[in-house]
Formats: C-alpha cells, sequence, structure tokens
C-alpha cells in the first residue's frame, strides 16, 4: 500500500487546509419523525426501507479489533441489516476464537481471519471496515479504508491527537465515504429527546454544562522488567504508527489505555461518551477558545501513566463553559437533587447541563430527567440501544447520505478533541501536593469542583499534603488556526502535541488542497 507521510513540517503547511475541516457543523435538527422512527426495532425499520428502495443487497463487513468492543460490532451488525461479517482481523491470532464462533452462530459460517488490516482494506470486496483497534490505531485506519473505498465506523475516541482527527474528518469530506464515530447516545432516542429539550430552551440559557466520569479503576500493578509479547501477536503491526516500546505493564492489552503511547486515559475512554454528550447539549460545534486541567493518579503507585482523578474546563466564550470531571476511586453522587442522596459508589457516569430555568440530567446513555429550578423532576425521557447507532450507520451506507449520521465523524472528532486538549493541559502541569492548590482556576463553579474534589480524595483516604498532582497551565486555544496561540517554550511544546510522528510504514496520508 503506497503511503504519502504527512509529518509536523508538512501538518504546518496544510494546517489551514484542515481548518476548513474543524469549521462548526451543527447537529441536524431533531424531527418528531425522525424520533417516532428511532422508536421502532431498527432491524425492522431498516429492512422495511431496505425493501422497499431494492437495495437489499449484501454489505460485506470486515471487522478489524475484537479482543473488545469489537464483539459488540459483531453482535449488532453481523446477519442485520442486510450485512454480512466475511473478515474478522486483529494482529493477535490468540484473541480471536470468541469473535470467530460468534459470527459463524450468527450466519451459518465461519468467517475468514486476517491478520494484517492493509489486507483487508485491498480486499475489493469489502464494503464497510469497522474499527476497533486501540486509541493509537483509529485515526490511522479509519483514513487508510476512507481511501480505500470504504464505508467506516469507528470506535471513540476516533483520534489519538487533535490533528490527525482533523485529517480523518478532511478525508471522510473529500472522499464521499460514509464514516461514522461510535459515540452511540446520539442515536439513542431517550438522549435525542432529552437534548433536544435542551436546544429548544426549555430550561432557558445553558451556560454550564457538567460532564463526569466516575468510573472505579483498580490498580493495573507495578513490572521490573518487560512483559513478553505474546508468540500469537504480530507486535509490529500492534505498535502501527507508535513507536515499538517494550511492554512495561502486566496487562498488554486493556491497559494501553492507561499509557499515553496508545491511549488517553479515562478522559479519552468512557470520558469521550460524556464530553461528546456535554458538547452536543451546550450546542457548540467548535472547539473552545481555552482549557485548564489539574488532577493526578492517586490510591496507589502502578504502571499507568494516565490520571485517575482529573478536572478540565474548557471556555467557549459567550459565558458559556464545559467542566469535566474524572474520579478513578469510589466516590458520592455528583447529581442534584433527589439523585444527590444516592448510594456512594463506583460508577456515575452522565452529564448536568445547567439553565437559568433548570436542569436536565442524563445518568446514562439513553435517558434525561428534567428538573425545575427548585431541582423536582417534571420530566423523564428513556429508551436506547447500541443498535440504533448501528442502524443509522447502515441507513447512511444504504442512501449514501452522510447527513443522515448522528454521530458524523466531524462530530466524533471535535469531542475527541477536547479531551486531548484536556491531556495536553495536564501532561504539562506543574507538579505539587493536591492540599496546596489554594487557587486553580477563575470560574466560581470549576473551582468549587476543584475543592469538591480534594474532599473525595481525603473521603478515600488520600493524603493530600503528600499526594502529588498536576496543575495544568491555562492554555488559549485558537479554532480557525488549530493552534495554541502565545510564545513561549510551553506553548511551542502543546503545539507539538497536537500532532504526533508516525513510524515509518505506518504514516497518514497527506490530503490534498
Amino acid at each position: 500500500m503506497m503511503t504519502n507521510p504527512l509529518n509536523r513540517r508538512d501538518f504546518l503547511q496544510t494546517s489551514l487546509i484542515l481548518s476548513a475541516a474543524m469549521s462548526p457543523i451543527l447537529d441536524p435538527k431533531i424531527t418528531s419523525d425522525s424520533l417516532l422512527a428511532s422508536e421502532n426495532s431498527p432491524e425492522n425499520t431498516l429492512e422495511k426501507a431496505a425493501s422497499k428502495s431494492g437495495a437489499s443487497e449484501k454489505l460485506r463487513v470486515a471487522v478489524i479489533g475484537v479482543r473488545g468492543r469489537g464483539t459488540n460490532h459483531i453482535d449488532g451488525i453481523a446477519n442485520k441489516y442486510g450485512c454480512e461479517v466475511v473478515t474478522i482481523c486483529d494482529c493477535d491470532e490468540g484473541v480471536i476464537g470468541k469473535a470467530m464462533k460468534a459470527v459463524e452462530k450468527k450466519q451459518g459460517k465461519a468467517p475468514q481471519y486476517v491478520q494484517d488490516l492493509r489486507k483487508v482494506l485491498d480486499d475489493k470486496s469489502i464494503d464497510i471496515v469497522t474499527i476497533a483497534t486501540p486509541n493509537h490505531w483509529h485515526s490511522l485506519a479509519a483514513i487508510w479504508a476512507l481511501q480505500a473505498g470504504k464505508d467506516v465506523y469507528v470506535e471513540k475516541p476516533v483520534s489519538h491527537n487533535v490533528h490527525e482527527g482533523a485529517i480523518l474528518v478532511d478525508t471522510a469530506n473529500k472522499s464521499k465515504q460514509i464514516c461514522q464515530a461510535g459515540t452511540q447516545s446520539r442515536s439513542n432516542p431517550g438522549m435525542r429527546q432529552a437534548i433536544q429539550w435542551i436546544h429548544d430552551g426549555k430550561i432557558g440559557k445553558v451556560t454550564l454544562s457538567y460532564g463526569v466520569c466516575y468510573k472505579r479503576r483498580n490498580s493495573i500493578g507495578k513490572v521490573t522488567q518487560a512483559t513478553p509479547v505474546p508468540k500469537t501477536m504480530n507486535y509490529d503491526l500492534w505498535s502501527g504508527p507508535a513507536a515499538i516500546l517494550p511492554v512495561m505493564r502486566k496487562n498488554l492489552h486493556y491497559d494501553w489505555h492507561w499509557i499515553w503511547a496508545y491511549g488517553n486515559g479515562d478522559l479519552g475512554n468512557q470520558g469521550i461518551h460524556e464530553m461528546d454528550k456535554a458538547r452536543w447539549g451546550l450546542n457548540r460545534a467548535g472547539l473552545p477558545k481555552s482549557v485548564i486541567s489539574v488532577g493526578g493518579r492517586f490510591g496507589y503507585i502502578d504502571d499507568g501513566q494516565t490520571a485517575n482523578t482529573q478536572l478540565c474546563v474548557f471556555d467557549y466564550g459567550d459565558d458559556a463553559q464545559l467542566i469535566f470531571d474524572v474520579r478513578g476511586l469510589p466516590s458520592v453522587s455528583p447529581y442534584p437533587g433527589e439523585m444527590s442522596k444516592a448510594k456512594p459508589g463506583s460508577y456515575f457516569v452522565g452529564n448536568i447541563f445547567y439553565g437559568t430555568e433548570g436542569y436536565v440530567i442524563c445518568p446514562s446513555y439513553g435517558s434525561g430527567i428534567v428538573l425545575d429550578k427548585d431541582l423536582k423532576i417534571v420530566k423523564r425521557f428513556n429508551g436506547g440501544s447500541d443498535a440504533y447507532h448501528y442502524e443509522n450507520f447502515i441507513k447512511a451506507v444504504r442512501s449514501r447520505n452522510s447527513k443522515e449520521l448522528n454521530g458524523h465523524i466531524q462530530e466524533g472528532h471535535l469531542s475527541s478533541a477536547l479531551c486531548h486538549l484536556g491531556n495536553i493541559s495536564y501532561q504539562l502541569g506543574k507538579e505539587t501536593p493536591m492540599g496546596n492548590i489554594d487557587h486553580f482556576t477563575d470560574v466560581k463553579t470549576a473551582q468549587d469542583a476543584f475543592k469538591r474534589m480534594v474532599e473525595h480524595l481525603k473521603t478515600n483516604e488520600i493524603d493530600t499534603s503528600k499526594a502529588i498532582g498536576k496543575v495544568g497551565p491555562l492554555l488559549t486555544f485558537d479554532p480557525k488556526s488549530n493552534k495554541f496561540t502565545g510564545s513561549g517554550a510551553e506553548i511551542s511544546k502543546a503545539n507539538d502535541m497536537l500532532f504526533a510522528e508516525y513510524r515509518k510504514g505506518f504514516e497518514v496520508k497527506e490530503t490534498n488542497a
């Protein structure tokens, strides 16, 4: 497969081209007709539509990456919507058994197995690829697939850094292929109704969107020497665009989430779902004017590099802020009203939208609860499953109309980019004991959230006078140039972190002007 490398120098020369990919694309208006259609069985509605249009021919699908989320792709697409999973691709042959059996059970015959995704993309008989690899592969695999003429469903976050996400959007727009981001809440009827309620102004002007990812994460342990790579794995392929590094963690597979070379921490893992909804509800289609982050990895000493406790503040101007709060240790409920009385636990994942006339809480992927100014529940929205998002994707594939996508790749890119911006501020932060941080930000709601974070650590028996965290710099960002503004070594380093060099043979292909 021929490649045209795009390095940092090339990127600076093409950043103005890519800024077009960053320009706002507002969410399409959610009509009552579309909501009514979504309330029907996804399989039934799409099959009926395909039958009427005559577009009932089989769509041949390859699933890339099957140890984790890829099995959900199989369950959601195999032998549904006129799709046939014909290829399973994973660089580790040792993890494919479950996926192969699942396809055979659903379709009556086993798919072929291919280890190298480049061979999958060279197969002209394949119509669709779904991508559930580690994060550092998401954009590159999607870009290659689009350029090979495939339609793409790519898992969240859709990128590992900001600018490869912009390149992915630009590639999708130029290829005319269909590309859906795996942020499935965008297709769930209950969530769509809740967000529409906000956009219709029914809780007044919303100036604060608060996303939370309170999800218990245990220590991944600590090794004293590199862990052997499984003999069933092609580690060169697994590493892909990243440098080939020794595996300095016990679990090569899932624990890459907490290693900067491959993952983005919980901010870009579970958190990206809530970040996407937070931005969606705030009704801001671009990137913010500034970002600041504080946090650390607390409660254990292990091989993880990313924060397990983190607070990010994004300022969009117009009195609009998005605050995101990550906690990896057991926590109390973050929600107002009756929901604040929930038993403390290890899982509170959702969003709170603050309006001048009330609130909307979205505590799951498919539900919303409306509260008045006195915090009394006045309305509930419910309903959803991953099936709606797969249905929406295949519907757009058949119609060849990307405007039908609920999770257009640009939406996935912008929300993923927020995670990356927050992590850049965090990584550039100055180390200091958490108890010594008197002032984090001038945004009162964020400063109050930080105080709650410190109390949260104390509740988990963390000595905040000794626990070292990072206080990131306040970084101003220009969405038009896709760069941090200002001068000096810190800003230069921050801008370098917007992109990444790719290993030879695994380069991003340069986009054409």
